[in-house]
């Protein structure tokens, strides 16, 4: 039997990506969310309007999404209650985040160039897709929907189906956020410390706080 539920979140299942973006001094920014789709060569990106990548996006129109694998969940975590933006919105410090000018430092992850945009990727993600930014279309109450297309691709060479440009699907265990907890090759595999903030309950066994999301409840 059906019965009638007021989800507090959407999240039936989606990818975590890192985004790299370039800040106003040219630093580098890396956001993790999970509000991305993709159709043919280009993505649609969720962000919420008070983050530093979105406003990064907005004026350099160019990013990288680093799309992390399971194996990479203690880092997309470490970054996942902080911000690139020194002035900390209100309503996040409440909630317990922080600034981190360094991103790549905090998560412990390495820094790569983009080769077609200027945009970092992440040398542990084993797939990063370089993009420019077709348009920005408002979204719900304070989002954007970005359209980004994908101009070049990297994908580790152990991911591929050999002799082929092809994902080898077996080989690629992404990073998935399912309804507020990380999961990866089926298994919940991480307590979300987003929990705090959002007072969603969690389901990872060694988890004290339950878990929470990314991108859809907390801006960049």
């Amino acid at each position: 039997m059906h019965t009638h539920v007021d989800l507090k979140v959407l999240y039936f299942g989606t990818p975590v990506v890192l985004i790299g973006s370039r800040n106003p001094d040219g630093t580098p920014n890396l956001a993790p969310m999970s509000s991305a789709w993709w159709l043919d060569d280009s993505a649609m990106l969720g962000m919420g309007n008070a983050s530093r990548t979105t406003a990064n996006l907005r004026r350099e129109r160019a990013c990288v999404l680093n799309l992390a694998p399971s194996t990479l969940v203690d880092a997309v975590d470490r970054l996942a209650m902080t911000t690139g933006r020194p002035d900390v919105p209100a309503y996040k410090a409440n909630m317990g985040y922080r600034h981190v000018a360094d991103k790549f430092a905090a998560g412990g992850l390495t820094e790569q160039a983009g080769e077609v945009v200027d945009a970092p990727r992440v040398a542990e993600c084993p797939i990063q897709l370089e993009c420019v930014v077709e348009r920005a279309h408002p979204f719900g109450d304070g989002a954007t929907a970005f359209h980004v297309r994908v101009v070049r691709a990297h994908v580790e060479e152990s991911l591929l189906v050999p002799g082929t440009s092809h994902v080898d699907q077996l080989a690629w265990d992404p990073l998935i956020m399912k309804f507020c907890e990380f999961f990866g090759g089926g298994a919940n595999v991480y307590p979300s410390r987003l929990a705090r903030a959002w007072e969603i309950p969690g389901t990872y066994k060694n988890s004290p706080v339950g878990s929470g999301t990314l991108e859809a409840c907390s801006s960049r």
